[in-house]
């Protein structure tokens, strides 16, 4: 998830640093806050695969800022992780969220459509955070109303999540 939202936002446009991380920070961060002893070394790995450059600009006030570039490789790889996301990127909301902020840089709206229809696909599947055996339980069975307001929550947002998918499908295949 990291590895993508740097080659996405560096797909928009050369960052230095603390720029790419602020902007990480504000896709994931009230989830998952991006902290430099993360963010850097994967810097470095995309650096050392080839997918990114660094170069030396002069700084604001003081200090020269490293300002950080994609590769054409790095874009072509983009383009890869976007049109073929692991599962996981589909099913985990947080990782689908960054998986969608970047979308638009697949141009290709069959490739687009076909990330979209598993996500579809996944969301469509029965399922519940609670279970009674292998039966998934709905908000009206759940006594609990803690686990019922979870229950509500995540209907509501799977319906709206399900309509724009479907709509944007339409548009998509339109």
């Amino acid at each position: 998830m990291l590895e993508l939202a740097i080659l996405g936002f560096l797909y928009d446009a050369p960052l230095h640093g603390y720029e790419l991380r602020k902007r990480i920070t504000a896709l994931t961060g009230h989830v998952k806050p991006i902290a430099e002893s993360t963010l850097y070394p994967a810097i470095k790995r995309l650096e050392r695969a080839g997918l990114l450059e660094r170069a030396t600009a002069p700084g604001s006030v003081a200090a020269p800022r490293h300002v950080l570039t994609l590769t054409e490789d790095g874009r072509h790889e983009l383009r890869r992780r976007l049109a073929e996301p692991v599962q996981r990127d589909i099913t985990d909301e947080n990782r689908w969220f960054t998986l969608l902020a970047f979308l638009r840089h697949l141009e290709d709206a069959p490739a687009q459509a076909a990330v979209l229809r598993r996500r579809l696909a996944f969301l469509e599947e029965p399922a519940s955070f609670f279970y009674e055996g292998d039966r998934p339980l709905r908000a009206e069975e759940v006594d609990d109303p803690f686990r019922r307001g979870i229950l509500t929550i995540a209907r509501a947002t799977s319906r709206a999540e399900l309509g724009w998918l479907r709509d944007t499908l339409a548009s998509l295949d339109g």
